[in-house]
């Protein structure tokens, strides 16, 4: 059985690099759009927004423009050698109907650049794990609200950009559903999308081994029940080595859904951290995928063995 593996790291970004902003998924509001280009622009960045990043589907109201258009802004970008990063503008919904467009084989000639977003963006997560063996980073898009407006999002990501060795020690402040500590290589996103990537060919066959981030966003308990207990029933889940809890936000009250998790991820045998701090949330940590740490779910700690970025 596979096990998730430490991943190649990209480069850091330094001030004037050349920072790509595209739409895989939803449409994107153009005035926090302005905003985030602002923010970046403020870190000494040179943000380029890709050609289709404002564009609405004609039919289907919460895509971003076209399939194909969506796909080729984001091939474009990893593919220009004067891009250093690409930044997700939102997430939403769409990435599965354009992932299989991608020439995953011209991505990978193009080498390694920093890769940004959550949320919708988790198949991708998975995808460039699989297909390009790549390090990304689980963090703030460009034109999230949750970033626009939330200073410590943004200063967690600028470090994480920048000086990434200043941030090896990720503590959330939460607590721990299941105490004790584990070892692993990070990985995960939003539950709903994992679930949804099962049996694809960009989504791992399972987590073992893995330190596994879940958070989601405006799901009945129910639904993250079925979410979970399909991981569990697929044995995804068999063998992972420990579990960080993001936000749920727009979700029931967290009482339940804390009963639900300690329900369906108790029995794993393995340390849950909970209330960690990343996702669709205020105050919103980065973090990496594809980098072997340790998780101390009593300290509610996360330590990467080595910085995100080289």
């Amino acid at each position: 059985m596979s096990r998730v593996e430490p991943l190649r790291r990209p480069a850091r970004l330094a001030p004037g690099a050349r920072v790509a902003v595209v739409a895989p998924s939803g449409p994107v509001p153009e005035e926090r759009l302005r905003a985030g280009l602002d923010v970046l622009r403020g870190w000494g960045l040179d943000p380029v927004v890709a050609p289709h990043v404002l564009d609405r589907h004609g039919e289907f109201g919460y895509l971003a423009g076209a399939d194909a258009d969506r796909a080729a802004d984001l091939q474009s970008a990893w593919c220009d050698p004067a891009v250093d990063a690409v930044v997700c503008a939102r997430g939403g919904y769409g990435v599965q109907r354009m992932v299989d467009l991608l020439d995953w084989t011209a991505m990978r000639a193009a080498g390694p650049k920093v890769f940004v977003g959550f949320s919708d963006i988790t198949a991708l997560h998975e995808a460039f794990a699989v297909r390009l063996g790549l390090v990304t980073l689980h963090g703030p898009m460009a034109a999230g609200v949750d970033f626009v407006k939330n200073a410590r999002a943004q200063d967690h990501l600028r470090a994480t950009l920048f000086a990434p060795e200043t941030v090896r020690a990720i503590r959330s402040g939460g607590t721990a559903l299941v105490p004790g500590r584990a070892r692993g290589v990070t990985l995960g996103g939003c539950l709903s999308l994992l679930a949804a990537d099962l049996g694809t060919p960009h989504a791992r066959p399972s987590a073992r081994g893995g330190l596994l981030c879940l958070e989601d966003v405006g799901e009945e308990t129910y639904r993250l029940d079925r979410y979970l207990t399909q991981l569990l029933r697929a044995g995804w889940l068999d063998g992972v080595a420990g579990l960080l809890l993001g936000s749920w936000a727009q979700c029931e009250p967290y009482d339940g859904v804390r009963a639900l998790l300690a329900d369906r991820l108790g029995g794993l045998g393995v340390p849950v951290a909970e209330q960690f701090g990343f996702g669709h949330c205020d105050d919103a940590l980065t973090v990496p995928f594809g980098v072997a740490a340790e998780l101390d779910a009593d300290a509610g700690t996360l330590t990467l063995d080595e910085p995100a970025l080289v």
